[in-house]
C-alpha cells in the first residue's frame, strides 16, 4: 500500500470516526441487518400501496362504459395517503424510540454504556438518530408509490417535499418524547404508554381543546366578537398542520373561525410553519432534558 493510500484511508476512517460512533455502528447494525427490517419495510409498502390502489378503484367513474380513474381526483388521493402516512408515522415512531434507554437498563447494559467514553448526548442523539433512520427509510421507501399521483397531475413536487420534511420533523418530535420517557422511567412498558398518550394528546387532544375553547367562546360571546388566538390551538396538531400544506387555505379558515362580523387577515403564518417552530423549540428541549437524566445523580 502506498503512502497516499494510507493517508487517504486514515483519513476516510478519521472521518467515519467522527461520523459514526461505537454506538450509532452498533444500532445501525442491529436494526438494518435483521430479517425483521426486511419484513417491516414490505408490510408497510404493501399497506400504503393498497390504500392508494383502493383509493384509485373506489374513485372510478364510468367513461363510455369504461371504467377509468378520474385525474381529478389524484389531489384527494394524494391527501388520503399523506395523512395515512402521518398516521402510520404516530404509530411507529413513539414505539421505535419508547424503549431504546429503558430497554438498555431492563437488560442491565445500561451501565457498562455510561462507563465509555461516550458522552450523554452522543448515546441521546445516536439512540434517536439510529432509530428515526429505519423509519426515514421506510418513508423514503414509498416515493414510488406517490409516482402514481404524479401521472395525473394536480400536485407540485414542492408540495411533496414539504410533505416529506413535515414528516422528518414529526418523527423527530415524536422520537425525542418516547427518549425521555425512555430515560425517566425504568420499566419499557409504562414509557411506551406514557409516549402513546402525549401522540393521541397532539392528534386528538388538541382538536378536542379546539373545539370546547370554540364552543365556549361563542356562549360566552355576543357578536361581534374576534378570537384569533384560538386558532394557535389548532397550530398544536400534527394532522392539521399537515393538511395546511395539501390545502393552504385551511388556515386563515381555522384563524377566522371564531371571529364574528370582523374583516381582516388573522393567521400570522401557515399551520404548518407554527406546528415546525414551536416543536423543533420543543424537541430541542426534550432532548436537553433526556442528556440531563440520562446518567444517575446522587
Amino acid at each position: 500500500m502506498t503512502t497516499n493510500q494510507s493517508a487517504a484511508k486514515s483519513v476516510s476512517g478519521g472521518w467515519r470516526s467522527k461520523l459514526i460512533n461505537p454506538v450509532l455502528d452498533k444500532e445501525f447494525r442491529l436494526r438494518m441487518r435483521t430479517p425483521r427490517s426486511m419484513w417491516t419495510i414490505l408490510a408497510y409498502l404493501f399497506a400504503i400501496g393498497l390504500m392508494g390502489l383502493s383509493a384509485i378503484y373506489l374513485t372510478q367513474v364510468n367513461y363510455g362504459g369504461t371504467q377509468a380513474f378520474n385525474p381529478e381526483q389524484s389531489k384527494m388521493l394524494f391527501i388520503m395517503l399523506s395523512l395515512a402516512q402521518l398516521g402510520l408515522i404516530a404509530f411507529m415512531a413513539p414505539g421505535l424510540t419508547a424503549g431504546v434507554i429503558s430497554g438498555e437498563r431492563e437488560k442491565q447494559t445500561l451501565s457498562l454504556l455510561l462507563t465509555t467514553q461516550q458522552s450523554s448526548a452522543t448515546i441521546i442523539l445516536s439512540k434517536l438518530l439510529s432509530s428515526l433512520s429505519f423509519m426515514i427509510l421506510i418513508v423514503v421507501s414509498t416515493i414510488p408509490v406517490y409516482s402514481m399521483i404524479f401521472l395525473y397531475g394536480g400536485v407540485s413536487p414542492k408540495q411533496l417535499l414539504l410533505v416529506f420534511m413535515f414528516y422528518i420533523v414529526t418523527m423527530i418530535v415524536l422520537g425525542s418524547f418516547g427518549i425521555l420517557f425512555s430515560t425517566l422511567f425504568k420499566k419499557t412498558m409504562i414509557s411506551v404508554i406514557v409516549t402513546y398518550g402525549v401522540t393521541l394528546f397532539l392528534f386528538a387532544g388538541t382538536a378536542l381543546v379546539y373545539v370546547v375553547v370554540m364552543q365556549v367562546v361563542a356562549r360566552v360571546s355576543t357578536p361581534p366578537y374576534s378570537f384569533p388566538w384560538i386558532g394557535h390551538i389548532m397550530a398544536l396538531n400534527p394532522a392539521a398542520a399537515l393538511y395546511s400544506i395539501l390545502e393552504p387555505s385551511i388556515t386563515e379558515e381555522i384563524f377566522s373561525s371564531s371571529i364574528s362580523n370582523v374583516q381582516g387577515k388573522y393567521a400570522p403564518m401557515a399551520l404548518w410553519q407554527e406546528w415546525i417552530l414551536i416543536f423543533s423549540v420543543v424537541s430541542a428541549g426534550v432532548l436537553w432534558l433526556s442528556i440531563r437524566r440520562l446518567r444517575p445523580r446522587a
